[in-house]
């Protein structure tokens, strides 16, 4: 019998197994990745820029869409374009990657943490209503597990206080609001192609910008402050007035960004079966409460397939015994030392903290992977 976590380690996808994430690489990245070595052009160049206009085409209604070297790279971008500093409050989920709210740290912002909202576990508008105030500079709102926020309320706070929305995507291309693609709506939405999300780039993301006019600036930024085309014509004035990171993407990546969006919608339309399956099948199950399902005015990105249930360690030492990989994925971030420690106004949270449970989702599963999955959870546990 398994007592604790350090007893599962991770599984490797071999025989029967069904583990938690498996990376969806096209066999096209690997012809284009070839090509690519192959040029002049292996850091940042043409496949770059066409990678971003593609995606911009296809996911944010033209919006200016800026590649860089991880989703995290592109959060603290926004949130330099968003003109945080020191001191500024920026209410941002308790209950997401930690790479949410780390770039907060680097502008030495206050993060002010929302609590989750039952049902969905995103970001909970009726908290944000407490903790908004004169001192906030931006909402930074996580999709969790692909399911869009309350978009039209958060906007609604934020329209009122005159500050900007923030949307971490990582979990949620291919998601709508509203009939709108996540990527159209706020002033800044990031995306990731970290290794296991929608589509990868190795590592990689990009932020979408509503205000064309911070292109240049979001150029510069993400490449040590220098105008970098400047300076490859030659009149660059060789001076540096802003702090700038080593932000950009390359060519390699982009290759395999640009060979992934060749057959996003397949890959889309896999993940959404497999979750409407999990729902369906899952849907009436003592005990078991599916997060996400149900909705009309949004669709879901099915990145993540969660459940919350009592005896959650239980539930996912019967599953390992199945030849079935879980895990909670993500953790309530006050519990980081860094952020200062534990809250005491999350009551949402603390009631959910140790029964959410990640089931495998990704284009490596068929329709009878799912179907053994939720037999074992009825069975009991």
């Amino acid at each position: 019998m398994k007592n604790n976590i350090k007893d599962m380690p991770l599984m490797e996808p071999v025989d029967d197994n069904i583990v938690l994430f498996h990376p969806h690489i096209p066999e096209n990245a690997i012809n284009m990745v070839g090509q690519t070595l192959r040029t002049r052009w292996i850091g940042q160049g043409p496949k770059v820029d066409e990678f971003e206009r593609q995606f911009g085409k296809k996911f944010a209604e033209g919006r200016t869409s800026v590649a860089v070297g991880s989703g995290t790279d592109a959060l603290h971008l926004s949130y330099i374009l968003a003109d945080i500093k020191a001191g500024d409050e920026v209410i941002a989920p308790v209950f997401t990657c930690s790479a949410t709210n780390i770039p907060l740290l680097y502008e030495r912002a206050v993060v002010k943490f929302a609590d989750v909202q039952p049902g969905t576990l995103n970001m909970d508008p009726e908290h944000v209503k407490q903790l908004v105030n004169n001192k906030t500079k931006a909402i930074v709102c996580v999709h969790y597990g692909g399911l869009p926020c309350d978009m039209k309320e958060l906007g609604e706070i934020a329209a009122t206080w005159g500050i900007p929305i923030i949307e971490d995507a990582a979990h949620a291309l291919g998601a709508t609001y509203n009939g709108r693609s996540i990527g159209s709506i706020s002033e800044f939405t990031m995306f990731s192609f970290q290794a296991i999300k929608h589509i990868t780039t190795g590592d990689g993301g990009m932020l979408v910008l509503k205000d064309e006019t911070l292109k240049e600036k979001s150029h510069r930024i993400r490449w040590f402050g220098i105008d970098r085309i400047a300076k490859q014509m030659g009149y660059w004035d060789n001076d540096i007035t802003e702090v700038g990171y080593k932000y950009q993407m390359n060519d390699v990546a982009a290759a395999m960004g640009l060979a992934a969006l060749e057959e996003f919608d397949q890959i889309s339309e896999l993940r959404k079966m497999l979750f409407k399956k999990y729902a369906e099948l899952l849907r009436g199950v003592s005990g078991v409460q599916f997060v996400g399902d149900g909705y009309t005015d949004r669709e879901h990105a099915a990145w993540l397939c969660t459940i919350i249930v009592d005896n959650r360690f239980d539930l996912q030492v019967k599953l390992r015994e199945h030849q079935i990989e879980s895990n909670q994925v993500h953790y309530r971030n006050d519990r980081y030392t860094i952020f200062g420690g534990r809250r005491d106004d999350l009551p949402n949270m603390d009631a959910v903290e140790d029964k959410y449970l990640v089931l495998p989702l990704h284009t490596k599963m068929n329709v009878a992977h799912v179907e053994k999955v939720c037999d074992v959870i009825r069975s009991g546990w």
